[in-house]
Order: structure tokens, then C-alpha cells, then sequence
């Protein structure tokens, strides 16, 4: 017998800020909120109660600070994305989103490298100083190759979990900025560059599938 997805299945928000310190790796109150646009004050309560229940931890390093995943709280996240999975009968179109992710993912990841190293005949390492025109226009020109066929991945994942909506506005936007003369949204830390909105919906894949980053 086939089943017909649930369209459009929105996560409950205890699901959500879970997942969001979990995509995040670490993330302040305003940050895990704004993932999913949620609620601050009732972000707050409920990552004291994941607190409580040690599903997350707060910490504080070299002045930053934010809370992070437990590996109780990997297994709570998971339980719950696997419940959802299943009541929206989405897990066929998870998989194949997933499998068109990943050559994408060797390319994204290669144009990135390629971002920060300008390799040297006898050294593969050296900087990318941004002096080479023809080199970082190759490599925006490869992201926006990416950018182009992340649309049609994102769709129908959105289609059936709407927590995976904006996934390709957010790249678009990011990409549009590194354009425009400014290259840290390229793979900069601390901001929703290309590839730190890649790295979190392949974050949020894998951990969809429940799969490991390695498989």
C-alpha cells in the first residue's frame, strides 16, 4: 500500500529548539531561536527544561558562550525526528534529497577549500590572498552552480517537513554577499555563510535519516 505524505508537517517547537542547538553545534538564546524563528522567552524555558534533563549544556569559551548538544540529548533528538519521520510518512523524499546532496557536497565543500587556498606548485597550503581575479570568480561562479540545484533539493524536502524551508534563501543570500565583495560569507564562522548553511542541512539530513555523518 503507498502512502501519501503529510504536506507541509510542522515540528512541534520543544522539537525544534532541540534540533536547533543540535544543526548549530553551539549557539547563544537569540541564535538558537532565530534558526526557526521561535519564540525567544519560550526558547529560553525550554532549553532550561533540556537543561534539566540533560539534553543540553551551557557553556563559556574565550568569551564566547552558548549551549551545545549532549550526546542524551543526540539520542532525544533523534527519537523525536524519527517519530516525526514516520508520522509524516516522509522518509522516501528525505532519502532522495539526501542522495542528491551528496555530490553537491564534495563540490561545495572542494570550492570552499578552494576559497582559502590558492595552491603553489610546490605548496598546496598557501592562503588564498584574493589577488587572482580569474580564481575567485571560478570559484563563485562553481557556488552559484550549487546554489542553482540547491532550489530543487530543498522543495520537496520543505514539501513534506517545513522545518527544511529556507535552506536555499539563506545560501542565495549568503552567496549574493561574498558577490558582492564581501568574502567571508563564503566560509566564514559566526555568521549564515554558504557554508555554515551547508554544513547545518547536512546536519539536519543525516540526522533526519539517522545516519551518520560518515555513511
Amino acid at each position: 500500500m503507498t502512502h501519501t505524505p503529510v504536506l507541509g508537517r510542522s515540528s512541534q517547537p520543544e522539537l525544534l529548539v532541540l534540533h536547533s542547538v543540535r544543526i548549530q553545534g553551539m549557539a547563544d538564546d537569540d541564535a538558537v531561536a532565530a534558526r526557526f524563528d521561535l519564540d525567544r522567552a519560550e526558547t529560553r524555558e525550554t532549553l532550561l527544561d533540556d537543561e534539566a534533563y540533560g539534553w543540553v549544556t551551557h557553556s563559556v569559551f574565550v568569551g564566547t558562550e552558548g549551549w551545545s548538544v549532549t550526546e542524551r540529548g543526540r539520542a532525544e533528538d533523534d527519537r523525536r525526528l524519527a517519530e516525526e519521520l514516520a508520522e509524516a510518512n516522509a522518509r522516501p523524499v528525505v532519502e532522495q534529497a539526501h542522495k542528491a546532496f551528496r555530490p553537491l557536497n564534495g563540490r561545495l565543500l572542494q570550492a570552499c577549500t578552494d576559497w582559502q587556498l590558492r595552491p603553489e606548485e610546490d605548496d598546496r597550503l598557501v592562503p588564498n590572498t584574493h589577488t587572482d581575479r580569474e580564481w575567485d570568480a571560478r570559484v563563485l561562479a562553481e557556488l552559484g552552480a550549487v546554489d542553482d540545484e540547491l532550489g530543487p533539493l530543498v522543495a520537496p524536502l520543505a514539501a513534506v517537513l517545513t522545518r527544511f524551508e529556507g535552506y536555499d534563501n539563506r545560501f542565495s543570500v549568503a552567496l549574493g554577499r561574498a558577490k558582492s565583495g564581501q568574502g567571508e560569507w563564503v566560509a566564514g564562522t559566526g555568521i549564515g555563510s554558504c557554508h555554515v548553511v551547508w554544513m547545518e542541512l547536512h546536519e539536519d539530513l543525516i540526522s533526519t535519516l539517522g545516519i551518520q555523518r560518515a555513511e
